[in-house]
């Protein structure tokens, strides 16, 4: 490995609808497990991940703002996302619901409130569940490029499909953008 010519910190907030997978990705991306059982965020969870990014000689500590999706954190919830670098903008591709609550609220939220030179990634998470699929790939890209997302993926947390890519690609996106 090269010398790290450089160290950062990154903030990222997860931001989706209540049960899209918020805390499963997190999981799987920091301790490579899934548990079954859901229980909701309240209000907010800070992780860290430690990553090195050869491909631009850096070191970068990501801190992960798991956020909490139910209404009732409305209010509380905009303070969370002062000086975040970056968003995983996250749907169930079982509901189409959350799918349209991105445009309709998670990237509003993002644009008002955080950094406004954020990066942001959509991605539709459950594709285990193909069987009970309501949002096509098709969809789901159609709307990255609508809203201008640095990027698209379908992810499991689940199986662990994509996950580590995300946020490596969100990790990339933010420190490229800020010169790094």
């Amino acid at each position: 490995m090269n010398d790290i010519a450089k160290k950062w910190a990154i903030k990222l907030a997860v931001l989706g609808d209540p049960a899209v997978g918020k805390t499963s990705l997190i999981n799987q991306y920091i301790q490579h497990r899934f548990k079954e059982n859901y229980q909701p965020t309240l209000g907010v969870n800070i992780l860290t991940k430690d990553m090195i990014l050869d491909e631009i000689n850096v070191e970068t500590r990501l801190i992960l703002w798991d956020i909490a999706g139910q209404d009732k954190y409305e209010l509380t919830r905009q303070l969370f996302f002062e000086g975040c670098h970056g968003s995983l903008l996250v749907y169930d591709i079982t509901r189409s619901s959350t799918f349209h609550g991105i445009e309709t609220k998670w990237l509003d939220d993002f644009q008002k409130f955080a950094r406004p030179d954020g990066e942001y990634i959509l991605i539709g998470n459950k594709v285990d569940l193909k069987e009970s699929r309501a949002v096509s790939f098709e969809q789901g890209s159609d709307l990255a490029k609508k809203i201008n997302a640095s990027d698209f993926f379908e992810t499991s947390a689940k199986s662990g499909i994509n996950v580590k890519e995300v946020f490596k690609n969100l990790a990339l996106n933010v420190l490229k953008k800020f010169k790094a």
